[in-house]
């Protein structure tokens, strides 16, 4: 095992800070296009991908809490990108669903995948290991966490 660092460069959480920083300040003159901010973009893929859900389980594809979903969705609401109804079978359960605006915007996204791919500079393995690794560095810590 090598020796422990205090060096900057030697550690894992700024490489990944950096490189999270560099990609979302890459998406942003495009989701600028599309008026959308990275997180509203997220909550977006997530109910393209899986279409109406409720609060509660989009925060948890998401990661989020209540707290910081709830505004994002009102912003997404307000621009007329999605719609919030509470469920009649119970009223503590609120369902999301993308409106028609928000899924023709679907269609001007698909640019946004290629990009960052290039942008990335990896090759198609390289990438997937990338993607691999990071959401078993994921795991691993919130197993680690609690």
């Amino acid at each position: 095992m090598t020796e422990p660092s205090l060096r900057l460069d030697d550690q894992v959480c700024f490489a990944l800070y950096a490189a999270s920083r560099a990609v979302t300040g890459f998406y942003r003159p495009m989701l600028d296009k599309l008026g959308l901010t990275y997180p509203q973009y997220l909550v977006l893929l997530a109910l393209w991908e899986n279409g109406a859900c409720q609060v509660k389980d989009l925060g948890a594809a998401l990661q989020l809490d209540y707290g910081t979903l709830s505004p994002l969705l009102k912003r997404l609401e307000k621009a007329g990108l999605v719609r919030r109804e509470r469920r009649r079978d119970d009223e503590r359960s609120v369902l999301v669903t993308v409106t028609q605006e928000g899924a023709a915007l679907r269609e001007r996204a698909l640019e946004l995948p290629p990009a960052i791919g290039a942008a990335m500079g990896l090759e198609n393995a390289e990438f997937d290991q990338l993607r691999s690794l990071l959401r078993k560095l994921s795991r691993s810590v919130a197993d680690h966490s609690g």
